[in-house]
């Protein structure tokens, strides 16, 4: 999916409204693999922009890191936290907890927590669906690879918004808490299991909570207490009717790793179509769910898989599965030597913090500093 294109416009409209209204912004944002990259280069040289992307250290593959650490302007600090997706977005989340700290140094969300992400990523579905059934004839299902349930939430307002959606499959890898949730009820956490997947790895998915809030009817002091309840012992269970408009809104399917690695192998030898590993998550999903759905009887139905990445991103893991080596595009090749510029810190909201603060007001006195000496030099006269 093109999260670029997102980010580009999201990065344009912060440039713009803070020269507009003479501000500065401190953007925060947590990655599992993609994103990052992509909200990089969407704020990459904006004035008035700090951008500070968090990603867990060892858990994003050699290309996804190289993408993200070899920008090197001024305005783009990537950090690697000892730790899994979940504690970098904890991180997050706790920051802008911080009212205080976050008034001071104006933060700013980046990835789908942002609801501008998930409004961009809307449009994704009616451009779709307009370009496969431009007389508005037919239905579409979509099979959607999901980690932090972003993306498929934009399907599902799609869908509420009218567009003709039959089926939203909830397609994850073997860290399955979505699954389990849609199956039978229960959304318990696990240990984060690092997979050939990474972008999905993720143990709790933070867009999950505002399909809840639809789900308990808007009901604001139950989900409160819902959510509550699931930081203090790391379980949310619903049954009856909730369980029931649940299976409704989306249907899913777990990829195991062995699914992947069989998925990319047969899309390779039948079609010539290379899968990364999150796309085949997808794939999979669709084709475990193909018959007990019964598209084939579905009169001018399509299903679309959302691809997510470049396959090249995860050589080692295709390699593996197709035995053939994957041929980069000319713009990642050159990223497997580029210089980097990245730091790492401890699983720690308060290095973090202290990160941005040091980092913020440094680049903020840089700037007086520079503005001071134009206006001197046009004051002084020439010697």
């Amino acid at each position: 999916m093109p999260s670029w294109r997102c980010f580009r416009a999201l990065g344009n409209l912060y440039e713009y409204f803070l020269k507009r209204n003479g501000r500065r912004l401190t953007v925060l944002g947590a990655t599992s693999g993609d994103t990052g990259g992509a909200a990089i280069y969407g704020m990459r040289g904006k004035e008035n922009v700090e951008c500070f992307i968090l990603f867990p250290e060892g858990r994003v593959s050699h290309i996804q890191q190289q993408q993200m650490t070899s920008v090197m302007d001024d305005n783009v600090h990537c950090v690697a936290i000892k730790g899994t997706f979940d504690d970098c977005q904890d991180i997050v989340k706790d920051l802008f907890a911080d009212l205080d700290f976050k008034k001071e140094f104006g933060l700013g969300a980046v990835n789908s927590i942002n609801w501008a992400r998930i409004m961009f990523q809307i449009t994704y579905y009616f451009y779709t669906y307009y370009k496969l059934f431009p007389n508005c004839d037919g239905e579409m299902s979509f099979s959607v690879p999901t980690g932090n349930f972003g993306d498929i939430l934009a399907g599902y307002y799609a869908r509420r918004m009218g567009l003709p959606v039959k089926h939203l499959i909830v397609a994850t890898n073997s860290n399955d808490i979505l699954h389990r949730f849609f199956t039978c009820g229960k959304y318990d956490k696990y240990p984060v299991k690092q997979t050939m997947s990474p972008s999905m790895d993720i143990g709790i998915s933070s867009n999950f909570e505002r399909y809840l809030f639809d789900l308990f009817g808007k009901n604001a002091e139950k989900l409160s207490k819902a959510m509550l309840d699931f930081k203090s012992c790391g379980k949310l269970h619903v049954q009856g009717e909730d369980l029931q408009k649940a299976q409704k809104d989306f249907v899913s399917a777990c990829a195991t790793e062995q699914h992947q690695t069989d998925t990319i192998r047969q899309y390779e030898t039948s079609f010539g179509y290379t899968l990364c590993p999150h796309t085949a998550c997808g794939v999979s999903a669709a084709d475990q769910l193909r018959q007990s759905l019964n598209w084939a009887s579905v009169q001018n139905h399509k299903m679309v898989v959302l691809a997510t990445a470049h396959p090249g991103k995860f050589a080692d893991s295709v390699t593996a599965a197709t035995g053939t080596p994957v041929k980069l595009p000319p713009a990642l090749a050159a990223l497997q030597s580029a210089p980097t510029r990245f730091q790492v810190l401890g699983n720690s909201a308060k290095a973090v913090r202290t990160a941005i603060e040091t980092t913020v007001n440094g680049q903020v006195s840089t700037g007086v500093l520079a503005s001071l000496l134009h206006v001197l030099r046009k004051a002084l006269p020439c010697c």
